[in-house]
This record gives C-alpha cells, structure tokens and sequence, in this order.
C-alpha cells in the first residue's frame, strides 16, 4: 500500500522512498564511537513518535508525517519577537547554541508536527573556510569576496577543515535541543550540497551571477574537481558530527540544481552526493537521508539509487509519471513560499 509522506515549508510536499539496504556491514563493529554517544542521548530521552523516521524507512504507519521543511522563522511572531529582544539578526543568532536550540524548539511547541529541525543555514560551511557571508537585508545573504580565480581554492582555502572545532556551536545546539526535546519529536539536521556551496563560493548571491559556478565546472575542470572534493568531504564530517550529538535524520539541500544543466548535473553532482550517501550509510546505516535537488527533480531516481531515503520533488517536477520512475515512492507537492494545491485534492 502507498503511503502519502508530507512534509511543509510552510505548507509543503514531498516523496518519500526506502530505497537503501546495507548488507554487507558488520553493524556490531561499525562506528562504535557514534554507537555509545548516539545511543546516550536517546537512551536519556528516548523518542515518543518516531513516525517520521518509520516512514522515511518504508515502514507502514498509521497517519502522515508531517514536519517543517526549514526552520519556521520569519513567519512566527515569537521569533520575531526573540530576534528583537536579543538585538540580533539571522546570521548572529546562528553564532549562539542557545539562540539556534531556541529557535529550533519554538514551531515544535506552536505546531503539533512529527520532527523538529536544526534552525541554521547552508552557508555555515563557508564561514567555517574563513569565507565572509553577510545579509545586507534585501538582497539575500551574500558572500562579498568570492573566489576570483581557479587558483584561489588553493591558496584562499584550507586544505581540510576540523568541523568539530570550526562548528562546535552547532554540534553543541544539537545535543542542546535533543536535551531540550526530551523526545518529544525526532531531530532533522542538514547541510548544503556541494554544489550549492560552490555556487555562492564562485559567484557570492543567489540573485547575481548566477551562470558562474557552472561555467567554472567546465572552464576548469581539475579545479572545480578540487573545491567539489573538499566541500564533499567537508559536509560527510559536518553531518556526522550533527548525527554523533544526536540528529535523528539527516537532509541535504542542493538547493541550486536549477543553475545546471542536466549533462553536468550527473556529471559533477550527483558523484558528490552519492558519495555523502555512501560514507554516512556505511557509518550510520540506520539513519534515513533526505534529499532535495531543487531544480533538478529529473534526477530523483538516481538520487534514490545511490542511497538517499527521502527525495523531495518541487513544484516543477512532472507528477504524472513519478510514481513509477520511483520505488515504493508516496507522492506529494512540495513549494518553495505557498502551497499550490489543497490538501484535498492531493492524492496518496
């Protein structure tokens, strides 16, 4: 039976799939570090609806999952409310554990929702590169000295980067809002996908220069290779340490598929995003994945196949044939600001 997993921006839609079996792992002897610190927190606050995570893994279940896309935000007046009282705007409250635990928590007490999610953004990464991001306020958050040139990923750019000390205030947000939780809802934490790291690294807004990051891929190859590489490996340690202090689910934005075509997308894209599925599968096999290409929703059959749980298909994406391109798939709409269509007329 074809079960209909929702999931809500402000209302939004998505698929969700069980696409990924591991068979050949010894699970007594993998990562058993995140075992014994994973296993901690849930065993102090073990989990009173675990509904989301049952869906995600194509267990049968007895109602819709339903769950914020993104943080909730600029459309709560307690946040609002919050940002003013502690004189800080978006990207400074990101800076303080007790800020993001806070903002996280304040839909899960105004919604009745199945999952809370970390309250942060994808840009972090780049600031843990030492990479200024800003928000001016009009014009979306910016970074104001991208990178000019292919020699910069070498000499602008770290070769690794430790994410547990450059982003231990997000770690420690989300073992804060696990404690805070007390199992009330599991916890979704994310990241961005690499290329949408690249985009705004190369070209420094979603408004301007939009063309740039894709040119660079075939302009120069070995070097956007590199910086690719980099951001992959980054991301794999980033949502690690966000599963070791307790994430319960893990979703990736490649929120910039819309600015690559389709050729380059499997070319260079979807290699980066199999290989975070495959490294975070093999250490946390229990752990569902999420997956968001916007824009590129033509490749959610390959992401299913490379390891991913959930994908997630946009407003764009043809909903004629998308069941039977994808496997044990529920079908729903996702919108980036409104939903389009009612909740009646959306069939399961």
């Amino acid at each position: 039976q074809i079960n209909m997993l929702v999931y809500i921006v402000i209302l939004c839609y998505f698929i969700c799939i069980n696409c990924f079996s591991v068979s050949n792992l010894n699970h007594d002897i993998i990562h058993n570090k995140y075992n014994d610190c994973y296993m901690n927190i849930n065993s102090d606050y073990p989990l009173q609806n675990d509904l989301i995570i049952k869906a995600a893994k194509g267990e049968k279940v007895n109602r819709t999952p339903v769950w914020l896309f993104r943080q909730a935000g600029r459309h709560l007046p307690e946040y609002n409310e919050y940002k003013t009282k502690r004189n800080k705007n978006f990207l400074q409250l990101l800076e303080d554990p007790v800020d993001v635990a806070e903002c996280t928590l304040q839909p899960v007490r105004r919604y009745n929702i199945d999952a809370a999610i970390l309250f942060s953004d994808i840009l972090v990464i780049l600031q843990a590169l030492d990479m200024e991001v800003t928000m001016p306020g009009g014009v979306g958050i910016t970074v104001p000295s991208p990178l000019l040139k292919p020699s910069d990923i070498f000499t602008r750019l770290p070769r690794s980067i430790n994410v547990k000390e450059k982003l231990a205030h997000v770690i420690e947000a989300v073992t804060l809002i696990k404690k805070e939780l007390k199992g009330k809802v599991p916890l979704i934490g994310f990241s961005a996908g690499p290329f949408s790291l690249m985009f705004y690294m190369v070209g420094g807004s979603s408004k301007k220069n939009q063309q740039i990051a894709s040119t660079w891929l075939n302009t120069y190859p070995f070097e956007s290779k590199a910086l690719l590489d980099l951001l992959t490996d980054i991301i794999i340690d980033y949502t690690s340490a966000q599963i070791e202090a307790g994430a319960d689910l893990i979703q990736i934005f490649e929120a910039m598929g819309e600015f690559i075509n389709e050729a380059d997308f499997y070319k260079w894209v979807l290699p980066s995003l199999k290989q975070i599925a495959f490294e975070l599968k093999s250490k946390y096999p229990d752990i569902p994945l999420l997956v968001f290409p916007r824009g590129a929703t033509y490749s959610l059959s390959a992401l299913q196949e490379v390891g991913y749980d959930v994908v997630t298909l946009d407003t764009n994406t043809n909903r004629s044939n998308i069941r039977s391109i994808l496997k044990q798939s529920k079908l729903s709409n996702k919108d980036n600001g409104n939903v389009r269509t009612s909740p009646a007329s959306i069939q399961g």
